[in-house]
């Protein structure tokens, strides 16, 4: 991940789904209780809490729980998916390592973290990033990269928000379609 133009086009790309995506909140969020109970039957024990591809971005962006792929465990082929992207590295730890190999120097330990758990914080990451923010001029690339995953996350954010405070909206205290709390913690939207 040297080159840094196709990332940056993928996630303008993403950022632009994800923009979509909220739309249809927007849409989905006129539906009324009984509009939704007419074809809520229908849905089965699915949620989206349930869904192998969420899992799969949460993977991706470094936010790995183990215990998530138990949901799938019926559909062996989903299960070699979400464990390969649990092993790998995520859009979190290339980028870590991209500033490592740009000069912004990063603790070893972090370079070199089991990536299959979710990230914590770290102090030399933070003074890479303020370098980054303080001189963007001369680390315009990561700062480019910066400003699209913040994109990224500001688009995805929305969507979860939108998400919840929809079904909020319909299906009141019942619980969800998948069993799943109405009010889940940000985690579990």
């Amino acid at each position: 991940m040297n080159d840094l133009q196709p990332a940056f086009k993928t996630l303008s790309r993403v950022s632009r789904i994800l923009e979509q995506l909220n739309s249809a909140w927007d849409v989905l969020r006129t539906m009324t209780p009984s509009e939704y109970t007419e074809f809520r039957g229908s849905l089965g024990q699915s949620s989206g809490f349930q869904s192998w591809q969420y899992r799969m971005i949460e993977f991706l962006v470094g936010n790995k729980n183990a215990a998530m792929i138990h949901a799938h465990q019926d559909d062996k082929a989903v299960v070699e998916r979400l464990e390969a992207a649990h092993r790998a590295p995520s859009i979190y730890d290339l980028t870590i390592q991209l500033l490592d190999r740009r000069g912004l120097s990063i603790d070893k330990a972090i370079i070199e973290r089991d990536v299959s758990v979710s990230h914590i914080g770290d102090d030399s990451v933070v003074r890479a990033w303020l370098a980054v923010y303080r001189d963007p001029a001369r680390f315009w690339e990561l700062y480019e990269l910066a400003e699209k995953l913040v994109d990224f996350e500001d688009y995805f954010r929305r969507w979860r928000f939108n998400h919840v405070t929809t079904v909020e909206r319909i299906i009141g205290f019942k619980r969800g379609t998948g069993g799943t709390s109405v009010f889940p913690t940000c985690e579990r939207c």
